[in-house]
């Protein structure tokens, strides 16, 4: 099953997509990733990140933040860590940048922009982050990213992403159901696990990016995650 990745766009990236409904399927995807456990391989990256580099203030960029929600999790993290850090998230979706305001409590110091993450080249970044990014991309757009990050991020960068794999597949629709998630959110979350990678596939990905030392690995449930700590 889903022997090689799918292609087929994504509702939710749709332009014409009104920004109620767009909040909406953020919200819902919000919902899901804190039932998967999504934000857990972003918050151990980050200990490793401080573990490398104890007492450092970090700069973190989070591309593609959709709702904001693992920002607010690196929040708490950095709170509860006593980690300084200086928030960052940019999205290529305006919309996202308004779903995102809204569902953040004020206190919360995150800085939401809109536009192109190349924009933000030479501006000190220690981390950069991507979490359910990666196969919203082209090839080409992924190796642009894997390049940008390897040259921007000072102390570490991360892709949290899919795991291809068939039981998420067809298990993916109903906890989707079970959850009362907009549908839009079952169906293109079916649809984001067909474009995910396997394992295999990212070392040439990486190679051709001219990446050599990072980690591809697995993370549990149906996550796939590769990053570079930097000592």
């Amino acid at each position: 099953m889903l022997p090689t990745r799918s292609l087929t766009e994504e509702q939710m990236d749709a332009a014409e997509l009104d920004p109620v409904t767009y909040a909406a399927i953020l919200r819902d995807l919000a919902r899901v990733n804190t039932l998967t456990m999504a934000r857990r391989p972003t918050i151990a990256f980050l200990n490793r990140v401080r573990r490398a580099r104890p007492n450092a203030r970090l700069k973190i960029l989070d591309v593609g933040f959709g709702d904001g929600d693992m920002l607010r999790a690196i929040h708490s993290w950095a709170q509860q860590s006593a980690t300084r850090v200086e928030l960052v998230g940019v999205d290529l979706n305006p919309k996202s940048a308004i779903a995102a305001r809204e569902s953040t409590p004020a206190g919360v110091g995150v800085t939401f922009l809109s536009g192109d993450y190349a924009e933000l080249a030479n501006q000190g970044w220690d981390v950069i982050l991507s979490s359910l990014v990666a196969h919203h991309m082209s090839h080409a757009q992924l190796v642009d990213f894997l390049r940008f990050m390897a040259r921007e991020a000072k102390a570490g960068w991360l892709i949290n992403d899919l795991h291809r794999h068939g039981f998420a597949y067809l298990g993916f629709p109903l906890l989707a159901r079970l959850m009362r998630s907009h549908r839009i959110v079952r169906e293109d979350g079916t649809l984001s696990i067909a474009r995910s990678f396997r394992p295999p596939e990212w070392p040439p990905i990486l190679a051709e990016a001219g990446i050599n030392t990072a980690r591809v690995y697995r993370a549990f449930p149906f996550r796939l995650c590769v990053d570079h700590v930097l000592s």
